[in-house]
């Protein structure tokens, strides 16, 4: 892995990237890594994952803190609850079982999801839905780096404030974790920490572009960006594994 600087262009790509990626999820409650890790990956490996998580942590609060009013915070409570166990399951299963099938099944499980989700079954954010999903979503999270479809799929019917403050609240937990995680095995320190700092204006442009982008959203397009966004993150591990 590199640890070169960042030559200007593609400091300038990468800011482009996040950019897009953060008015995407600014506007739905989640989506950026889809769309940034791969073109990250391509521009600079050592953008991902330590320095896109990083980022992610701040628009997250950004997020949070934006609509604040709005969130559920006992939803809140019980998905974080369920996502630890689901990391601590994770993690024993990928020292089990071979990480091709264990990607096949997890973008699986999210088309499932969707598929359940477009068939008109109304699964409704309780408690034990909500311990389950974030279950799934730190075993996902952790075994895939996909981590906020299940619980996205649960508030697909709430209001958009709704689903982008729950959403953003318990994604900035997860990712605290994560980063946590990273900087234990040496795997986000120094470079990566600068290297997000630089990436930093693109999150908060995005950011900016998003108080008018959510608007379109919450005209009563939440629901099929989210089912359209969890499809593509599932075929997207799908192909990531048979590739």
């Amino acid at each position: 892995m590199t640890t070169e600087p960042l030559t200007l262009i593609k400091l300038f790509a990468a800011c482009a990237v996040m950019a897009i990626g953060s008015a995407l999820q600014g506007s739905i409650g989640f989506g950026s890594a889809l769309v940034a890790a791969p073109l990250l990956i391509l521009i600079d490996p050592s953008l991902v994952p330590g320095p896109l998580l990083f980022c992610a942590l701040v628009l997250t609060i950004l997020m949070a803190y934006r609509e604040r009013q709005a969130m559920d915070v006992s939803g809140l409570k019980w998905g974080i609850l369920g996502y630890l166990p689901g990391t601590f399951v994770a993690l024993v299963v990928l020292t089990n079982v071979p990480q091709k099938e264990m990607t096949l099944v997890l973008g699986t499980l999210v088309l499932l999801a969707v598929a359940l989700s477009v068939s008109g079954l109304h699964i409704s954010p309780t408690m034990w839905t909500l311990l389950s999903a974030g279950a799934l979503s730190g075993f996902m999270g952790t075994a895939a780096s996909i981590g906020g479809p299940p619980i996205a799929l649960l508030y697909q019917n709430a209001p958009g404030a709704r689903l982008r403050s729950t959403l953003s609240g318990y994604c900035a937990l997860g990712t605290t974790l994560s980063l946590l995680a990273l900087a234990a095995v040496g795997r986000f320190g120094r470079h990566e920490f600068w290297s997000a700092l630089a990436l930093l204006p693109g999150v908060l442009i995005g950011f900016v572009l998003s108080t008018r982008t959510r608007q379109l959203f919450d005209r009563g397009y939440t629901r099929a960006a989210v089912l359209t966004i969890s499809a593509v993150s599932g075929a997207c591990v799908i192909l990531r594994a048979l590739l």
